[in-house]
This record gives C-alpha cells, structure tokens and sequence, in this order.
C-alpha cells in the first residue's frame, strides 16, 4: 500500500522507520535527510541522459529510457531495502518511507515496485523540497535562546552536554557542524558537511525542540563555524539573546587548550596557524610556530589565546552596550560549571 505522507508526519514515522532517499549518489553526497538511506534509482550520468530526454524529446521518451534503466535494477533494489529494514527494525516491519527530489516519478517508480513486492510505502509529498522548505522554516522558531558564553578554553561545550543530562534543551551547534569553533577546530576530527547538510542537520535539532516556551542552550559562537555558516535569521536570534559568560583566569584556559590541542598534528597545527597569520599577525605567527617546532607547546598556545580573547572580548563589548551579560565567575575549566550556571538563572 502506498501513502502520500505530508512532511511532518514522514518526520514523525522517520523515527520508526527507514528513510529510502531515491534521488542520484551525487544530489545525496550534496545534502540529505539526516538518517536517510541512499537508495538511487539513476546513476548521476542517467540521470542526466533521463533529464536531457525529457527536455529535447519529451516525457514518454525519457520515461523509455529511465524504464531501461530501472529494469536491470529492480531485484537488488528490493533486496537491499530488504537488508535496510532488516538492520533498521528488524524482522516483520514491512513500511518504509521513500522521497525523491519533487516527489515524482522516481520516488513513485520504486514506491511501486516496493509495494508490489508487499512494503507498506509512504512517498514524503512534496519531496526533499518539502523537507528543504520545512527545515528552513526552524530558523524562525521564536525559541528562548540562552547563550553559553565565554573566552576560548572555557569547557563551554562541556557545559552544555552537561546542562544537557540535567534536562536543559540546547543545540551543539559545534557538533552538527563537525568544528570546535577556531582555526584548529577541524583537526582530527570527521569532515564538515556541506552548507546545505549543516542546515539540514540544524534545522532537524530545531525541529526536535519539544518545548518551544522554555529555554534553549546554545553555545557563543561566530557566524561562521569552520566551513560553514550559521543561517542569517537564526544567526541575528542568537546575537539578540542573553549570554551567561563563563568568566576563567587565562592560566586555566591555557592549561585546558593545551592539554586538548597539545597532542594534535604538529604540521597540521602549523598550516593552522600560516592561515591567520595576517589577523594574528606576522610576529606572533613566527613566534608560535617556532615555539611548536620547540616542542613549547604551552608558550604557542598563549600566543594564540592572546589573539582570540582580544577579539572575542571587543565583541562582547559591543554586544554588552545592547544586552544583558551575565558574568558568571568559576575557577577552573570544568564541566561542573554548568551547576553554577543553572544556580545564576534561578536566583
């Protein structure tokens, strides 16, 4: 049986069941549900070849030569979705929800042949686009937004898991985007995804929000995040929310930034530091890549620290002269900061 699925419930039932993402290995690699299964009907280069036929010679044609395509194709389809739903739910669930781009042809050409072989099939309306559309609408959630602020090395990300645990909503933006936040922040750590699968992945942890009438966590952070950037609107909510400052001496901070970035790849930490030595300036640069190369780990990371404060601070200053700045002082670097947080919004 087949089901044209409106994209809140397919997100619902995503929860349940596999996600079968028809569209080619290239529009998925680019950006997809999050979770979803690529399961391609065309290759990129049929795709194409099915494309360019639909535009010269029209429709049946181009369906004559997706059909010589999809043919060849069917039984490893079935059997792979089979392998899916196995390692996804194991043995007796028969639903899958499948979408293509548009939710047309290719997604009602396998919704068919999973339903002949006796798959419960819901087709997401509207397809990826729907989803695209409802994604980019959880940028304007008018979401309570309390921002986890601080200078570099102050375990802000160890605080928000922590307020996590304790029944707090936040958004690890750092995490969705795969980047601590500076210039050595995708070291040793998975790739970043593209802009558009950052804004997926970000508009699916908005979209989780169950509680849109009570605070949301979110760690301070630049418009952009390594590679990618924050969404515009969601970006100024963020600017326009109260920051709770996590205020460390610079020697914890130090000692905490080397201990977490000490161990890195020295070269990598090096090409690291050649692509901001016009900000950090030529001096310094030298200075920090000597003392790297010295095995002075600590004394490079004090110039970099330096560099970072100096600009976080003069942001802090500005936003301070049009929003409340909670400074919240704690000793060390610590995840158990975060109880001295919640103690702050409650007195």
């Amino acid at each position: 049986m087949i089901h044209q699925t409106p994209i809140n419930e397919f997100l619902s039932l995503a929860g349940q069941y596999p996600v079968l993402d028809v569209r080619s290995p290239g529009e998925y690699a680019h950006a997809h549900i999050p979770g979803a299964h690529s399961l391609p009907l065309f290759s990129d280069e049929e795709r194409k070849v099915v494309g360019t036929a639909y535009k010269q010679q029209g429709r049946e044609v181009a369906i004559k030569i997706g059909l010589d395509y999809f043919g060849v194709k069917m039984r490893p389809m079935v059997e792979a979705v089979e392998a899916i739903v196995m390692a996804h739910s194991g043995p007796g669930n028969k639903c899958v929800l499948v979408h293509c781009w548009r939710g047309g042809m290719r997604s009602a050409g396998v919704a068919w042949l999973l339903d002949l072989y006796g798959f419960k099939v819901h087709v997401l309306a509207g397809g990826y686009k729907a989803f695209r559309n409802c994604m980019l609408q959880q940028f304007e959630r008018p979401l309570l937004l309390k921002v986890v602020g601080g200078y570099t090395g102050s375990g802000k990300t160890e605080v928000l898991k922590e307020l996590e645990k304790s029944g707090q909503q936040i958004i690890d933006l750092e995490g969705i985007a795969s980047h601590r936040g500076s210039a050595f922040g995708g070291i040793g750590i998975a790739p970043q995804p593209t802009q558009e699968m950052f804004e997926n992945k970000l508009g699916m942890a908005l979209y989780g929000i169950a509680d849109a009438t009570q605070p949301v966590w979110i760690e301070d952070e630049s418009r952009r995040i390594g590679t990618v950037n924050i969404p515009n609107v969601f970006w100024e909510r963020m600017r326009q929310s109260p920051v709770y400052f996590l205020d460390i001496p610079f020697a914890e901070r130090l000692n905490y930034i080397t201990a977490t970035y000490g161990l890195l790849d020295k070269e990598q930490l090096i090409a690291a530091i050649q692509r901001i030595q016009k900000r950090l300036g030529g001096l310094n640069a030298k200075n920090a890549i000597a003392h790297l190369q010295a095995d002075e780990q600590k004394e490079a990371f004090g110039i970099l620290l330096h560099y970072y404060d100096k600009y976080y601070g003069q942001d802090i200053e500005v936003r301070s002269k049009y929003l409340r700045i909670s400074r919240i002082a704690c000793d060390v670097v610590d995840k158990e900061n975060y109880k001295t947080l919640e103690e702050k919004i409650t007195t």
